[in-house]
């Protein structure tokens, strides 16, 4: 299995581990960084047992989707960390009693709706990517040349 790491600020400056799996195509995370972020625990592991405890006890196969993948800690040195694809990252954020969870859930009912949204009008999904770009302060003319070459490339791809 062919992994490989980078780190990433998710949520008011915190970083989260997260490592590539080449062979699922997928990324993980590490569950005790986002517990950490989201929750005011002096210690998020023992936060993260006694969530996964009750989680498990409530019957939900969440905890069991989780692997523990060797990831670099503060000393350094690589250790066994509890990590959770996306899916179950989102499930663990819902099951998180956290007012800094909330605004974290709202922005996941707003993307889930707005999927729902372009799902109806696909148009909807371009308007967003050249929104995006904008407040990324691209130019109008890069926007729409970029927009283009994406179907250019898609277009080209289903002809091979």
């Amino acid at each position: 299995m062919t992994k490989k790491t980078k780190e990433i600020s998710l949520f008011e400056g915190k970083e989260i581990r997260k490592i590539w799996d080449d062979d699922q195509e997928k990324w993980y995370f590490s569950v005790v960084d986002i517990v950490s972020a989201l929750e005011a625990s002096k210690d998020s592991r023992k936060y993260w047992n006694k969530l996964s405890q009750r989680l498990r006890e409530e019957g939900s196969e969440v905890v069991t989707k989780c692997h523990q993948l060797k990831m670099m800690a503060s000393d350094g040195k690589y250790y066994l960390t509890d990590t959770a694809d996306t899916e179950s990252i989102f499930r663990i954020i819902q099951s998180i009693p956290s007012p800094k969870a909330e605004p974290f859930k709202l922005w996941l009912a707003k993307v889930g709706y707005e999927r729902v949204e372009e799902t109806e009008d696909p148009e909807r999904a371009i308007q967003r990517a050249m929104n995006t770009y904008l407040k990324k302060s691209y130019s109008k003319d890069w926007v729409n040349l970029r927009l283009k070459s994406i179907e250019i490339r898609k277009d080209l791809t289903e002809e091979w």
